[in-house]
């Protein structure tokens, strides 16, 4: 058939502003999807594939580790060689890891298709990101498109836990996976029918010295974090793998030095209040991420609810969180983004320390409230740290600023996964059944991550800079 200007006229026409949004928002959402239903399918995964703490540590962690190591790159190709094209082949290996997964025989399948989905993300959500200020030149509509964006995160934290749960229950553990295809498919067709596409390569390339380093390094980290409780601290594969990390970490340093459009530029580490964003950033997913980890087991092996219930019960920390995180704007502006990071990240801890506190068979009701206050907490730490991490950069460092705050935050995701989960296995064994060792095992977990929280408060109050929002640093 001819393509008539009147047919192309009607084809461009359907490229509307809210068309793209839609795309994106779908995008966004099935990425964090993807990464917070599985772990209401962890006890459920480790009895059908005999999978040990270890073992379901690897199903989350390799999608946290391919995220985090490949988000900077992620919006470089992006700008390279067209964020529509990016996207679509982001959408894609979602598409094929989420296959991979639901089909996989043993856990070594399933680890490599969490792989797979995490590589997909790291190039979905960056890619959203810049075709969506690409969409909206205007200013406001613009801040009005990424706040719907962002939200979606959210949303997704609150829909994760209850749809896996369902699912679960319902069809399997299989089903989370599979039921996730058709979602990607319509995001595919969705993005290649109604996104322009946009690049912008001048001045912009791949590091792919440094991009192979921060892969071995934090692959390095993980694995001897995970394994170390398994194989013994002192064992040479796990001394091995802290050794690596700590080698590879000034040659890393020294490379990107060096390197023009390195994938870290390293003069932005000269910022104080930058590099305590960063460090917030980190340890508040580091206590979070480790706790929707554990939690959930706890409530299936050690109170015997179903996986929808487990979700269910985990929704006061979703909904807390998405309600103050709607007036965090309004109370930064009132208090001050300092005021703000040290109260959220101080109450993220106090309430780690109440779940810990809890003796076996306490009521909900108290399980509910600690949650709730972490669900403060992570609603009033979220906005401010990446504003505060935004504003301590040049103007021109905005971009690489916001990409590195998400990659800190993944970082501290796979770390809180690995050191609480090793903390947890210490205490309740590999393959935790009885539900004293697990309960044990939790409260041990729990007061690890709660530390590290309250660590985080205390760089906020003494490294976060008064009136850390108002304006940009001076150029690196």
């Amino acid at each position: 058939m001819t393509l008539t200007k009147a047919n192309t006229a009607s084809w461009t026409a359907r490229r509307t502003p809210a068309l793209v949004l839609a795309a994106m928002c779908l995008g966004v959402l099935l990425a964090q999807l993807d990464s917070l239903v599985v772990n209401l399918a962890l006890t459920q995964i480790g009895a059908a594939l005999d999978a040990g703490v270890s073992g379901l540590q690897w199903v989350l962690d390799a999608y946290n580790l391919a995220y985090a190591s490949l988000l900077l790159t992620g919006g470089t190709l992006g700008d390279l060689y067209g964020r529509r094209r990016v996207f679509a082949v982001g959408t894609a290996i979602i598409i094929v890891g989420t296959a991979v997964c639901g089909l996989a025989p043993d856990t070594a399948i399933l680890i490599a298709g969490r792989t797979l989905t995490g590589l997909g993300a790291a190039l979905v959500i960056p890619s959203s990101l810049a075709i969506l200020a690409v969409t909206y030149a205007d200013a406001d509509q613009r801040a009005r498109a990424l706040g719907i964006w962002a939200s979606c995160n959210g949303l997704a934290m609150a829909l994760g836990p209850t749809i896996g749960g369902l699912l679960v229950d319902s069809a399997g553990w299989r089903s989370i996976f599979l039921l996730t295809i058709p979602v990607a498919a319509l995001t595919l067709v969705m993005a290649l029918w109604a996104v322009p596409e946009s690049a912008h390569p001048a001045e912009r390339r791949l590091d792919l010295p440094g991009q192979t380093l921060a892969i071995i390094g934090l692959g390095a980290l993980a694995f001897a974090a995970i394994e170390g409780s398994r194989w013994g601290w002192t064992a040479a594969p796990i001394v091995a793998g802290f050794l690596a990390f700590a080698l590879l970490l000034p040659v890393f340093v020294a490379v990107e030095r060096r390197t023009q459009g390195p994938l870290v530029p390293i003069g932005l580490f000269r910022q104080r209040t930058f590099v305590a964003a960063l460090a917030v950033a980190g340890l508040m997913t580091f206590g979070m991420y480790g706790l929707i980890f554990l939690l959930p087991i706890e409530l299936q092996v050690a109170r015997g609810d179903s996986a929808f219930m487990a979700g269910v019960e985990l929704l006061p920390l979703s909904l807390v969180f998405l309600a103050v995180s709607n007036l965090s704007g309004w109370l930064a502006v009132r208090f001050g983004a300092r005021a703000m990071m040290t109260a959220g990240m101080a109450a993220m801890g106090s309430g780690l320390l109440l779940l810990a506190a809890l003796p076996p068979g306490a009521p909900y009701a108290a399980v509910a409230v600690g949650l709730a206050i972490i669900g403060v907490g992570l609603g009033l730490n979220t906005g401010p740290v990446n504003s505060v991490a935004v504003a301590s950069v040049s103007t021109a460092r905005s971009g690489t600023a916001s990409g590195l705050v998400n990659t800190a935050r993944m970082i501290g995701a796979t770390l809180g996964i690995a050191v609480l989960g090793a903390v947890f296995a210490a205490s309740a064994g590999q393959s935790p059944g009885d539900a004293a060792a697990v309960t044990h095992g939790l409260r041990m977990a729990l007061l690890v991550g709660a530390a590290g929280e309250l660590a985080g408060a205390l760089i906020a109050l003494c490294f976060i800079r008064a009136g850390a929002l108002q304006g940009h640093a001076a150029a690196e």
